[in-house]
């Protein structure tokens, strides 16, 4: 397989420091979990510091900077407070996902199109600083294009309609979205913008998605890290790959 079709696998370890963070410990360590990651085959590691700091700690943050060998994708929100650790870590690349606090977890895409003034200014630093932009949306036209017009070098599709449908037996609803993904991955990719997808991907949905040409990195966790607690991350990771290569060169 060549470099230029081979999809990266982002993993995101938040939900090892989750699971950390319930016994107030120092165990399990996500740093760790990211270097057996690496190990494992993942070409980038996730993490994102939300405000409440519910999961990722900036200690966190600060040891992945420190140890990993693999890119790191900060997702953070567009927040003045989160900027600024962004610049002071210059990580390579940096992911704007909406944020609520009492959401369990990410649940949309970001609103672009309404906020396109104030999103322009928040990330020209962030490219001066050379962090690669990544902007999470829905997978909508209207968010694509804003998000091109604001200067972003990459967006993430959000793909939880998708699995969510799947996983409630919705077959229409489910191939509705699927072809939804499919037709705004070629539009974005038609601008100049990097695809990318995630959010809730498994074992079982990951393939379609990663059968799209113009998508060329996914992000994945939480399926993951449930996983390997019955194969081990190393192998969970091992299987998510597997599919991804066959679902590239099928």
């Amino acid at each position: 397989m060549s470099e230029l079709a081979r999809l990266r696998l982002g993993v995101n370890i938040d939900h090892v420091a989750t699971v950390r963070n319930a016994r107030g410990g120092i165990y399990p360590d996500p740093l760790r979990a990211a270097k057996l990651a690496e190990e494992a085959g993942a070409d980038g590691i996730t993490a994102h510091l939300r405000e409440d700091r519910r999961h990722i700690s900036d200690a966190d943050i600060e040891g992945l900077v420190a140890t990993l060998s693999v890119p790191l994708n900060f997702e953070m929100a567009a927040t003045d407070e989160m900027q600024a650790i962004a610049l002071r870590h210059k990580p390579h690349a940096v992911c704007l996902v909406p944020e609520k606090r009492e959401e369990r977890t990410t649940e949309g895409g970001l609103e672009v199109a309404r906020e396109e003034n104030r999103l322009a200014h928040f990330i020209a630093p962030l490219r001066e600083a050379g962090c690669r932009v990544s902007i999470f949306i829905a997978a909508d036209r209207r968010q694509i294009e804003a998000a091109h017009r604001i200067g972003a070098e990459v967006i993430e599709l959000h793909t939880g309609a998708y699995c969510d449908a799947h996983a409630e037996a919705h077959f229409d609803a489910r191939d509705a979205e699927l072809e939804r993904l499919r037709e705004m991955s070629a539009f974005a990719a038609s601008l100049g913008l990097e695809v990318h997808a995630g959010h809730g991907l498994t074992y079982d949905t990951v393939q379609p998605v990663a059968a799209f040409p113009e998508v060329r990195e996914l992000n994945i966790g939480h399926f993951l890290i449930g996983e390997a607690i019955f194969l081990g991350l190393g192998p969970a990771i091992a299987e998510m790959r597997r599919l991804m290569d066959a679902a590239r060169v099928s």
